[in-house]
């Protein structure tokens, strides 16, 4: 379902055991042009004009208790019960312009302040073609990051820097040569390792490329490293510069942390691929009645032209269902506007290894994506390269519908990953 041309469109769990439809239409005037009484110069030209609309409510099954207290309702003396309803408003396009802080303000902002509610989720998001043309496009995305990788089909397979801190820059440079040799596409830095005095960032970056341009020269491989160069924005510019000046591809950040004006800065100021790291995301997601879903989550960092998203992986060590990585993973491969390619490139990791590629491909039902295996490579009993062989000859199997206990007796890589990896699932 598009959204109309004039109208941003959103969708929310709502929870309270006031009237839906009273709730609703506190929430369109609260973000729009009301407050909690009507003013004296909120005509009702003004109130057509730039007032939200509630488009849909979609009573839901009820919840037995309140998800969240309200010391407004409580001062009110109102209890249940929770009546939970999915609804739909309509924000003037006009009220907001091309500002995504405000977008963010706007669908998001003082709702989960609503003293009216006990349960309150930006479940998902609709922009018009001409108002997301307004926000800047992947500068790579999906096709980009192959051609970058010159990996044309299959999945990108990548990995992390592992210890995630500790390694000085000439550490890290020796294990990103021991990848690149061991056959991996793409390699990354941790989040919490961006420009630690152990191993500067200007240090790592010149002593990474070193290594990943010789083997370059060696073999016609290209391998694309993810600086993490999370700072301030004049910062990361500076970052950014730099690795691109030493025939870098890509740079990362802590999109959460840095927030929406420094990654829009960021990405006017590079050509890099721009790898979003999302940690910290399951504070704004785990509780199903708080927070913000993907779909709307990804939107809005995908207005910021960022090219690669993380949705963590299937069978993997954190807290998100496998059927909510895979429909993060369809999230990104969905453009936001009928008739344009804004895909970005879902990257997956937490846990990976080749034991959890079978239900990656069955769940996403395509080889569009990062799979990234920190401990699935580097911890592989015979050594990274082992660790990389075992990744691909799993997906292997996978795209041909074979077993992987089956591929692995003519695959010795997955089989000892199978074995050791297999003990600790």
């Amino acid at each position: 379902m598009n959204a109309r041309d004039d109208s941003i469109e959103a969708d929310y769990l709502v929870e309270t055991p006031l009237d839906l439809a009273k709730v609703a239409d506190t929430m369109a005037g609260e973000q729009s042009s009301g407050t909690f009484v009507r003013v004296a110069n909120e005509s009702d030209e003004l109130r057509a004009r730039s007032r939200a609309s509630v488009l849909r409510i979609e009573e839901l099954e009820p919840a037995p208790h309140a998800s969240l207290p309200s010391a407004w309702l409580m001062r009110q003396r109102i209890d249940g019960p929770f009546r939970r309803a999915r609804v739909t408003l309509a924000f003037p396009v006009a009220n907001i312009g091309a500002n995504l802080p405000t977008l963010a303000a706007t669908v998001a902002g003082n709702l989960y302040d609503l003293g009216e509610v006990t349960g309150m989720r930006l479940l998902s998001m609709r922009v018009p073609r001409a108002y997301r043309e307004r926000f800047d496009m992947p500068e790579h995305g999906v096709a980009g990051t192959r051609r970058l990788t010159g990996v044309q089909n299959g999945p990108m397979v990548g990995t992390i820097i592992k210890p995630n801190v500790g390694l000085s820059a000439g550490e890290t440079a020796q294990l990103v040569k021991t990848l690149c040799e061991a056959g991996i596409d793409f390699i990354k830095d941790d989040e919490v390792c961006a420009n630690p005095l152990h191993a500067p960032l200007d240090q790592r970056v010149r002593a990474v490329m070193r290594e990943v341009r010789a083997y370059r020269e060696r073999s016609g491989k290209r391998v694309m490293v993810a600086f993490n160069i999370t700072d301030d924005v004049d910062a990361m510019r500076r970052h950014a510069e730099l690795v691109e000046r030493e025939e870098g591809d890509c740079v990362m950040a802590s999109i959460n942390w840095c927030g929406f004006s420094a990654i829009q800065a960021l990405r006017r100021a590079t050509p890099l691929a721009l790898h979003a790291h999302r940690n910290g995301y399951g504070m704004m997601s785990r509780d199903a009645a708080l927070g913000i879903g993907f779909q709307a989550y990804q939107t809005l960092w995908r207005l910021a032209g960022v090219d690669h998203m993380h949705v963590h992986g299937l069978a993997g060590k954190f807290a998100q269902s496998d059927a909510e990585v895979s429909e993060s993973a369809r999230d990104c491969a969905t453009p936001l506007a009928e008739g344009l390619d804004d895909r970005v490139l879902p990257a997956f990791s937490s846990g990976q290894w080749a034991g959890t590629v079978p239900a990656t491909f069955d769940a996403v039902g395509s080889t569009d994506l990062l799979f990234m295996s920190g401990g699935g490579v580097l911890a592989h009993p015979d050594g990274p390269a082992a660790g990389v062989r075992s990744v691909r000859q799993a997906w292997d199997a996978a795209q041909s519908h074979t077993p992987l206990h089956d591929h692995a007796k003519h695959a010795p890589e997955l089989q000892a990953a199978l074995a050791f990896f297999g003990e600790r699932t």
